[in-house]
């Protein structure tokens, strides 16, 4: 009795590990407060879907458009997509380093402050404001500026947001093209978001800096530092490419969906 008791003790111990890994992972998407995020992008979400209803629907789209919207940004959704790329980036090492250095004093402030100013961006004042900020101090050796530039670069967000914009838009005209809405090929597809990538560029290198000044703000020096410094490290760089990794994997899923539904709708009113 003892001897099978021991002789299965292995196999319950490696049955315990993934749970124990999906446990730990849990942690991380709760200390980086995913959820919170979801639910300020599906608002932003929700904002942009006026907009097209506006601009592609002759504001004619209704409660069936509203219901369409609510659905594709679902926020359940969006967390599930970037826990999942954090499982794939993420060795148990930088796990659980990412979970110590977020679950800190310093590591909840930064993501509160993170998640406070990007609620905060999406009124227009508000973005205009944070532009201007980044704008006045964009040719200078602001001392701030310096460490957010080495920030942004260690992370490559300007790229990886470029990217995940333009993968998006092709998304967005891949799904009005299934829909029937949309009659070119995907070669042309390809053509016309590659010919806005600058522009976008120009666009999120503005919208990004004038963001992290903000959210960053209430920061000292040494503080930032500390997440600069963290950011650099592999599970830093880990994190950062599963977070990109994941939303970007749902937006493409959203921006798809929102070019069939737009379809929809635009067959449905020329019925």
């Amino acid at each position: 009795m003892i001897r099978r008791a021991l002789l299965l003790w292995p196999l319950l111990l490696a049955l315990a590990l993934p749970a124990h890994a999906d446990a730990r992972l849990s942690v991380l998407v709760d200390v980086l407060r995913l959820d919170e995020v979801a639910a300020i992008l599906r608002e932003e979400g929700l904002t942009s879907a006026e907009d097209l209803n506006a601009g592609m629907l002759d504001g004619q789209g209704g409660g069936a458009w509203q219901t369409q919207v609510e659905a594709i940004y679902d926020p359940a959704r969006i967390v599930e997509a970037v826990r999942g790329a954090l499982d794939r980036e993420l060795d148990d090492a930088a796990l659980e380093e990412a979970v110590a250095f977020f679950a800190s004093d310093l590591g909840t402030r930064i993501v509160a402050l993170e998640n406070t100013a990007r609620e905060a961006i999406r009124a227009p004042d508000v973005e205009e404001a944070a532009r201007l900020r980044y704008a006045e101090l964009s040719d200078t050796l602001t001392p701030r500026l310096e460490m957010l530039r080495l920030f942004v670069a260690g992370g490559d967000m300007v790229e990886r947001n470029v990217t995940t914009a333009l993968n998006s838009n092709f998304q967005f005209m891949r799904g009005l093209a299934d829909g029937d809405a949309l009659d070119v090929s995907e070669d042309q597809m390809l053509a016309d978001v590659t010919a806005e990538a600058e522009a976008i560029r120009e666009d999120t290198e503005g919208w990004l800096y004038g963001y992290l000044l903000m959210a960053y703000s209430p920061l000292t020096d040494a503080q930032l530092q500390s997440y600069i410094d963290f950011s650099s490290t592999p599970a830093g760089q880990a994190v950062n490419r599963g977070l990109f990794s994941g939303f970007g994997a749902a937006y493409e899923d959203i921006s798809y969906a929102l070019g069939r539904a737009v379809a929809l709708n635009m067959t449905a009113r020329d019925l």
